[in-house]
């Protein structure tokens, strides 16, 4: 596990973010390509291993299921997270590029080959996602082309792609996975669609303003699932049998409580080199995300996220780097 991400801010500042594709992100629909890998789990044993792996559930919602989850150490902090989609008798796990390798020694060492084997797609695959209150609408045109499964469930089209929808709050409305050399085919078409193509850094400000951790910001080897939201993320179930990590995630949930959770911040002027959020002179967490949005041709707004103390609620006031700061509960209302 020595290839864990360096811990640090993640950063959207002025210039990385087009106006065009934020406009779009808020009123439209836009689609851009992840920086994702993807990992496949086949044969007979696959759903089982998988759910032995997995904080979520893969085997009863059955086959087409599609959830997101974590694979946990023993002790039960996150190692790797990302979107699993059933497809009897495979499963695909699409999870940010930079933790590849921790998952495929997790899968490596942890999947019996007699039970399933484990295959690397992300030299030869792309995952496209699609976000904004009209994306799904605008993809109904293209319905021959693009069935729309239902929220938390995922299809396998004849060109090879997984068409995948994710439950209600996450922060895109669409995932599709498919062939590289077909990506820019399907680009065009959505295109025409009206669907703006935007480059990733929408992508990061769609994920910051739903309120999601991602690894290596919010998330390193030291985190607990509640600690990112995963209970309001549906990313644990409390009622599947044993998985790794399991005890400690339980046990917090059934006896405890986290002592520091994740909340979003708002800032009155530019945060500067934030890194810590400070409260009547103690500090009370680390900023982990900041977002620059543009808001109109001449000004805009900042806001982060931050894994802060259990007690710093909703509503306070706090200090970031070079700001006076609000914090606020997730996702964010703009």
């Amino acid at each position: 596990m020595n290839d864990a991400p360096v811990l640090g801010a993640a950063r959207v500042g002025p210039g990385d973010l087009d106006p065009a594709g934020f406009a779009a992100l808020r009123t439209g629909a836009i689609v851009a390509r992840e920086d994702a890998a993807v990992m496949a789990l086949s044969g007979a044993g696959a759903v089982a291993c998988m759910q032995g792996l997995l904080t979520n559930d893969v085997e009863k919602p059955g086959d087409g299921a599609f959830v997101y989850g974590a694979m946990l150490t023993a002790k039960g902090m996150i190692v790797v997270d990302g979107w699993a989609a059933r497809h009897n008798p495979t499963v695909t796990f699409t999870m940010p590029a930079d933790v590849r390798s921790r998952a495929l020694a997790i899968f490596t060492r942890s999947v019996p080959p007699r039970l399933a084997r484990v295959e690397d797609r992300s030299s030869d695959g792309a995952v496209l996602r699609l976000a904004g209150p009209a994306a799904l609408e605008r993809c109904s045109t293209l319905a021959e082309f693009l069935p729309l499964p239902p929220p938390g469930r995922a299809a396998l089209h004849p060109d090879g792609w997984e068409i995948a929808r994710p439950p209600d709050g996450a922060p895109f409305v669409l995932q599709l996975m498919g062939p590289r050399a077909a990506v820019a085919v399907l680009e065009d078409r959505l295109g025409r669609a009206g669907i703006h193509i935007a480059d990733r850094p929408i992508l990061e400000a769609a994920r910051v303003l739903a309120g999601w951790g991602r690894i290596g910001a919010e998330i390193d080897e030291k985190t607990i699932p509640q600690e990112v939201r995963f209970d309001e993320l549906g990313g644990v179930s409390y009622t599947k049998g044993c998985y790794t990590g399991q005890e400690t995630v339980s046990r917090l949930h059934f006896r405890g409580h986290v002592n520091r959770y994740l909340r979003g911040l708002r800032f009155d002027d530019a945060p500067g080199d934030a890194t810590t959020v400070e409260q009547q002179d103690r500090e009370v967490g680390r900023v982990t995300s900041l977002v620059w949005l543009p808001e109109g041709a001449s000004r805009g707004q900042w806001i982060g996220l931050a894994l802060l103390r259990r007690d710093v609620l909703p509503g306070t006031m706090a200090r970031a780097g070079n700001s006076d700061v609000r914090v606020v509960d997730l996702p964010f209302t703009l």
